[in-house]
């Protein structure tokens, strides 16, 4: 049975789906600020792609535990690294909310949520959940735009919660975060053969170094 505020439901998970790779397993479970760990790769900037009233996407409304016509504020935004685009973001809170206990996320224009979220010890974390995004998820239009490869389009959502109020936060993984860290194994992979081959080559000039004596 779901509770309120339970990010879990039939697709949204909390182990990532066994068929996807290794590096999407590990993003999908990162603990802690994900613009955080997009900053070990590169310079991180926030493009706001949308700030409005709505209402709840089908698999939002229960995890914010408001009834599915309940007007929401909504963030999106694309997070980049060294230009490119990383991930997209759609964070929710119930109205009544970013106008008061949440109401610093409508003034945080290019700054990440992530200052708001990490930055105050009253602010608690739910378990992190993840699923596949397919055409019929809305997040897949959020997406779309910056889709350049065969990469499954994998998302992870969390709720925060201060004094008692929800705010949920998606995330999208794009296909410029699995290249990079794709070329990064690559060139981790050269540089470990690279010193392998020179270990060796060392060894067998000392060997043939002692036996020449």
């Amino acid at each position: 049975m779901l509770t309120p505020n339970d990010p879990i439901d039939a697709h949204w998970r909390v182990v990532p789906l066994a068929s996807l790779t290794d590096a999407q397993k590990d993003w999908l479970t990162r603990g802690g600020s994900l613009t955080a760990h997009l900053r070990t790769l590169g310079a991180v900037t926030v493009e706001v792609t949308r700030e409005a009233v709505d209402m709840p996407w089908r698999d939002e409304w229960r995890a914010l535990d408001v009834t599915p016509r309940t007007p929401v504020w909504t963030r999106e935004v694309t997070l980049k690294v060294d230009g490119a685009p990383f991930v997209v973001a759609h964070s929710v809170v119930p109205l009544s909310h970013s106008t008061g206990i949440w109401q610093s996320m409508r003034r945080l224009r290019t700054r990440p949520l992530a200052e708001l979220l990490y930055s105050d010890g009253s602010v608690s974390r739910s378990a992190l959940v993840s699923r596949r995004i397919t055409a019929r998820h809305p997040l897949h239009r959020l997406a779309s735009a910056h889709r350049e490869s065969a990469h499954a389009l994998v998302a992870r959502r969390s709720v925060f919660k201060r004094h008692g109020a929800p705010l949920m936060v998606t995330e999208c993984m794009l296909d410029a975060l699995w290249t990079r860290l794709d070329v990064s194994a690559a060139k981790k992979h050269h540089w470990e053969h690279a010193r392998s081959l020179e270990h060796l080559s060392s060894h067998a000039k000392r060997v043939a170094h002692g036996e020449a004596k």
